[in-house]
């Protein structure tokens, strides 16, 4: 008997797949694959693509109880929950959510998620490109490759802390950053994305 499964990506617009104009961003491909594997006889993974950009961990927290009780499948859930760019950005001198208060809200979010869910799954922050790196943006915010690995480091922690899954998106685009990341230096480009879904392709494998 096959199963229908629930992956749940929660994040910003990095989740959501902004820039992308060619495949949609890496759930978005995940999405297709899911659904052709299901034609050929695999258990049905639906994955629901929850990023908002601009968001940080406080807007995560607000709606991820709700998200989760609206699309809840009795067969198994996959959670996937993507912060940080948003959250280490400083805007007049100070980060939008600082390193312990971050902390703080991943570690409510994993508690949320275990309500319905043992398979959650932590998503590093991807690094910036040299164009963008201590540069302010136009809109005031100020981004540094250091602040991707401080921040990493409380992911990884939670995740072993925990028990949870790292996905270490950084660590695949890091080499290769400068021809993975559009020309804002902080979204993938179609490539980039690409490379994501690949890194993940594995993981969706065991659930189908």
């Amino acid at each position: 008997m096959k199963k229908m499964i629930y992956g749940l990506f929660f994040g910003d617009s990095i989740t959501y797949g902004e820039y992308d104009g060619v495949f949609g961003g890496w759930v978005d491909i995940l999405k297709r694959y899911t659904l052709q594997k299901f034609h050929e006889g695999s258990n049905e993974v639906i994955l629901f693509n929850l990023g908002i950009g601009g968001e940080t961990t406080e807007g995560l927290l607000k709606r991820m109880p709700y998200e989760m009780a609206a699309r809840n499948s009795e067969e198994g859930n996959i959670i996937f929950i993507g912060y940080g760019a948003n959250d280490l950005a400083k805007k007049n001198g100070s980060y939008l959510v600082a390193p312990e208060q971050f902390e703080e809200n991943i570690k409510t979010a994993v508690q949320y998620a275990k309500q319905y869910s043992n398979d959650i799954y932590l998503v590093s922050i991807l690094p910036f490109s040299r164009n963008v790196d201590g540069v302010e943006s136009a809109t005031g915010k100020l981004r540094v490759n250091g602040d991707v690995l401080m921040y990493n480091q409380i992911l990884t922690n939670i995740a072993a802390e925990h028990s949870l899954h790292y996905i270490d998106f950084y660590a695949a685009i890091v080499p290769d950053k400068e021809i993975l990341l559009s020309a804002d230096g902080v979204h993938p480009n179609e490539k980039g994305y690409g490379i994501m879904a690949e890194t993940v392709i594995p993981i969706i494998e065991k659930y189908l």
